[in-house]
């Protein structure tokens, strides 16, 4: 095994944005194995096994961090650690996952607790009844297969990675952690926020057996700006505040990337004086709309200028080694001169969201690819997606949420009404979760009319073409992005923004004995940032996009396309990228 010290581990608080104060990390060295014959289960692993392997959690075992790095296929995981807890009356015991790929199931103390389908989403199992004083048994079991029935996002299916398609990761990949609350606690949280008429939507809900205060304050670098309390029975409590400008002359506290503010937010539940459950999050106040074929932030025409970020690391594939690695990524994203990001085919962990917000990146996020259509694909990306939507609709960085990429899993897009429906379906699903932000459909090509941008892919137009191809764009949606039409049969363009969300791409000779990239011929960087600069410069005569997405920020594996490095160092002039950026 890899030889990792324990402080490599991440210990930080996982969720910023819904944290509280009273919480055990569960990373660090769990037993392992692997059950090939899939007969685990029935054997009874749960109640007793001799393991003989150990794995670093949160690193799945394909990884080099996780202290295994068997790239192999293995479709039937266990995990097993014990915990220590001081079990108390009147205490819930949470215990949480951040991600686990695909298929989980959970024992404490050999007691099944329960089950949770989806590889990019967060679940949390109340383990109150199960736990004891003093040592406890948390036994994990993943299936995780080469099905492309469920989201997969950029993991191949096949035996060796190829093109654009990496390394699966396998079992637990993100953060576990127990978190310890009173005899009721919250469970759910969201903040809408409303900049035209200062308001701020709080709704709650929270798990309990009898009416209890339920509090809420706003913050602002410390000072109240509002608060209030009520007695409510279980289930939902919501808050309106009207958050009124602390000095007239001065502008409003609005979140931007060139001033990230953020309020502070508390929810607490009391009973007799006593504190059963507080919550710390933060929002920010800040609007994203579109007007004349405009996106506006803020209600100010925004220019987009976003790269493409996959969040894959050499030694943790999709799990970084560090929160740090997180901030050092968007830092030098600001540094380049760059907004925002379009995080690809990935949910990332919270932490990312959390520097975002406060760096003041926006974010595209985007639902990872299933491969197939069928009804099993159509219902495990549904029921996924409204999970991803549910833990992440509080960062003021989102700013829009892509549905679909490039057909897949779609592939009959273009004439099948039954695919069409279930691009429709997502859109009008994600809209009435979340109404406040813009939505992609299909990005790429073969879009519906029920979208928010016409977002186009295209790796194939140069410098020279670029601006006679998207100058005029009325001509623009006749053509081609790739060979595919822009839009699918029996759809139009209905004046949405048109942004340029994927273009670029041309590898870098490096030491990759099979390096791939958009271009057939590699470059040197130096000429990447010649091409990087022209490619630039037609944008900015491109009067009719509303923003870009450039491929990409790293290396990832064979695709060695990107203006960092796999190890996230640059390969070209950070100073430069960011002159060259400044034109527009």
């Amino acid at each position: 095994m890899t030889n990792i010290k324990n402080d490599y581990i991440r210990q930080e608080y996982p969720r910023p944005d819904f944290e509280r104060e009273n919480w055990i990390s569960l990373n660090g060295i769990w037993d392992f194995a692997f059950d090939d014959s899939g007969e685990g289960e029935q054997q009874n692993w749960y109640q007793s096994h001799e393991y003989t392997d150990k794995i670093t959690v949160p690193f799945c075992y394909q990884s080099k961090n996780s202290g295994i790095g068997d790239t192999a296929c293995h479709p039937y995981l266990w995990y097993h650690r014990n915990f220590d807890i001081r079990k108390e009356e009147g205490r819930h015991y949470l215990l949480k996952f951040g991600a686990v790929d695909y298929h989980t199931k959970v024992w404490i103390n050999e007691q099944y607790v329960g089950e949770h389908y989806g590889g990019h989403s967060s679940f949390q199992f109340d383990i109150s009844t199960c736990v004891r004083d003093g040592s406890n048994s948390l036994t994990v079991r993943v299936v995780d297969t080469n099905s492309c029935d469920y989201p997969r996002g950029k993991q191949f299916w096949g035996e060796e990675p190829e093109r654009c398609w990496y390394t699966q990761t396998s079992g637990i990949w993100q953060n576990v952690w127990l978190e310890i609350t009173g005899d009721s606690y919250f469970d759910s949280l969201q903040v809408l926020t409303d900049i035209d008429h200062k308001i701020v939507d709080i709704h709650t809900h929270w798990v309990g057996n009898r009416s209890k205060n339920i509090s809420c304050r706003i913050l602002y670098e410390g000072r109240v700006l509002a608060a209030s309390e009520q007695e409510q029975e279980p289930g939902n409590t919501d808050f309106c505040f009207h958050i009124k400008e602390s000095d007239p002359i001065e502008e409003f506290h609005y979140w931007s990337p060139e001033h990230p503010q953020l309020f502070d937010l508390e929810i607490t539940i009391c009973s007799g004086g006593h504190c059963e459950d507080r919550v710390k999050s933060y929002f920010g106040m800040r609007k994203i709309s579109i007007e004349n074929g405009k996106i506006l932030l803020n209600n100010k025409p925004y220019y987009q200028k976003l790269i493409m970020d996959q969040g894959y690391w050499v030694d943790g594939l999709m799990t970084a080694p560090s929160d740090e690695s997180f901030y050092q990524d968007l830092k030098i994203v600001k540094e380049m001169g760059f907004n925002g990001v379009r995080k690809h085919q990935k949910i990332e962990d919270p932490r990312f969201y959390y520097w975002a917000d406060r760096l003041g990146l926006l974010v595209w996020e985007e639902m990872p690819s299933a491969y197939v259509f069928s009804a099993e694909a159509v219902a495990n990306t549904t029921r996924e997606w409204i999970e991803i939507l549910r833990r992440d609709w509080n960062h003021p960085c989102v700013i829009a949420w892509v549905t679909l990429n490039e057909s897949w899993g779609v592939r009959n897009i273009i004439s099948s009404e039954q695919q069409q429906n279930y691009a429709a379906m997502l859109y009008y699903l994600t809209k009435s979760m979340d109404p406040s932000r813009i939505v992609s459909s299909n990005d790429g090509w073969e879009q519906i009319c029920f979208t928010d941008l016409c977002s186009i892919h295209d790796y194939e137009v140069g410098p020279e073409e670029l601006e006679e191809k998207y100058g005029n764009v009325e001509l623009m949606m006749n053509k081609d992005a790739q060979g595919r039409m822009l839009y699918a049969h029996g759809h139009r363009w209905l004046h949405q923004p048109v942004i340029l969300s994927e273009f670029g791409g041309a590898a870098t000779i490096s030491d990759y004995s099979h390096g791939w990239g958009y271009k057939e011929t590699q470059i040197t960087a130096q000429e990447l940032m010649d091409q990087y600069q022209k490619l630039i410069h037609a944008i900015s005569r491109v009067k009719t996009l509303q923003g870009f997405c450039y491929t990409q920020l790293t290396d990832v594996m064979q695709e060695v396309n990107g203006l960092l490095d796999a190890q996230h160092k640059p390969k070209v002039s950070v100073e430069k990228i960011r002159e060259y950026n400044a034109v527009i």
